[in-house]
């Protein structure tokens, strides 16, 4: 089915071409808003958000970008919606139930990394670092995490955010300089430890 089959069943309504676009596009689309709210439950309900708008709104398809930028482009605006929508005080609780490890059910935490296995080591790592990406501005966040997580081109990137190729370069660049920032603070505490 062409992308211009599969629009114009969609607009009709054929279950075939909803199904083929569900099939199509689910696993990128979870996979995206997973990386933006960190719950694959959330990811998994922001899909169904994302194919009702898709369906709800495919008139207002223009054209002017591939039908796949198209999707992309509302799977980014619906997490962000998500994560602007959560109360602040569940946001912080779920930071905080994500970047740390309580022991025995008690409030005392796992030590720094590098004192225990590799294995709580590397996730605590990688916990540190997704934190440090939640925290960047907003639209250095969504240039950062399509680029780095999805893998998207500079021209993909600025076609679903709608803004110019030096834009991209630009956020993406101030993202790398304010996670050195925020990460270099973090371990160098680490680096510096005498054993």
């Amino acid at each position: 089915m062409t992308e211009q089959e599969l629009i114009e069943g969609i607009l009709n309504h054929d279950r075939k071409a909803v199904q083929s676009l569900v099939d199509l596009h689910q696993k990128t689309v979870i996979k995206t808003a997973f990386y933006f709210v960190d719950n694959m439950h959330d990811a998994e309900d922001l899909s169904q958000e994302v194919f009702i708008e898709i369906i709800r709104s495919i008139g207002k398809y223009q054209g002017k970008a591939s039908l796949k930028t198209w999707i992309y482009r509302i799977t980014v605006n619906k997490s962000l919606d998500f994560i602007r929508k959560r109360k602040r005080i569940d946001f912080v609780h779920r930071l905080e139930s994500l970047f740390s490890f309580r022991v025995d059910g008690d409030d005392s935490y796992i030590k720094e990394p590098g004192m225990t296995d590799d294995r709580v080591s590397d996730r605590e790592t990688g916990l540190i670092i997704e934190k440090a990406v939640a925290t960047l501005p907003e639209n250095q966040r969504v240039a950062f995490v399509l680029n780095k997580y999805d893998e998207l081109s500079y021209k993909a990137i600025s076609e679903i955010m709608n803004i110019s190729l030096s834009s991209v370069e630009s956020l993406i660049h101030r993202a790398k300089m304010n996670l050195q920032k925020k990460l270099v603070t973090h371990f160098s505490e680490y680096s510096i430890r005498k054993d």
